[in-house]
């Protein structure tokens, strides 16, 4: 872990046993390199600055890094640096809102997030026994057109559910929706 204030290296260093913590700017580049970037799997950048922490992914993509996140305040930024190359963005805003909408929304939803340059939300839901959908075979549930089934996971196993697909209680569903229908969808769940 690199931080740049001395004083956070010293608490970082006390609660984190185990973990080298090294004093420095995590968008140095000859630092990142004395330490091996380009033998890691993965970088995280959560500095305070967006702009510091996209052109660190930036550096580590540069160094064969397979998974970069990125800490990104700047709503401005986030498209952006999808498409340039950031594999994961955190958005603190973004989070509260997800929390938020997970209370508000109908049915057993498990998370939900927005997908960027596109007008659709993916959430996820807990199948109950008292589920609309509980038993029933997915061709027949009239489910909305404007929403997509894209995933199952049952007992630890993912299924890629087709028309035939009964729905099992404790289930975790995976749907793809636009906006107007995401009402309709919850209430299958």
């Amino acid at each position: 872990m690199i931080a740049a204030d001395p004083d956070r290296c010293f608490e970082l260093a006390d609660e984190l046993r185990g973990t080298l913590i090294i004093h420095g700017n995590g968008s140095n580049v000859e630092l990142l390199e004395e330490e091996g970037i380009d033998q890691m799997d993965a970088f995280i950048a959560v500095t305070d600055n967006s702009e510091t922490n996209i052109i660190s992914c930036l550096v580590a993509k540069n160094h064969k890094v397979q998974k970069t996140i990125a800490l990104v305040e700047n709503m401005d930024y986030i498209h952006l640096s999808q498409n340039i190359g950031v594999d994961t963005m955190i958005n603190k805003k973004l989070i509260a809102a997800n929390f938020i909408f997970r209370h508000i929304r109908k049915g057993e939803v498990l998370s939900l997030t927005s997908l960027h340059g596109v007008d659709a939300e993916v959430l996820e839901f807990e199948v109950s026994e008292k589920s609309a959908v509980v038993g029933k075979v997915l061709k027949a549930i009239n489910f909305p057109k404007a929403a997509i089934v894209g995933g199952v996971i049952r007992n630890g196993r993912s299924y890629t559910p087709n028309g035939d697909f009964v729905f099992e209680a404790m289930d975790h569903v995976v749907v793809v929706a636009q906006p107007e229908c995401i009402h309709k969808v919850e209430s299958y769940f």
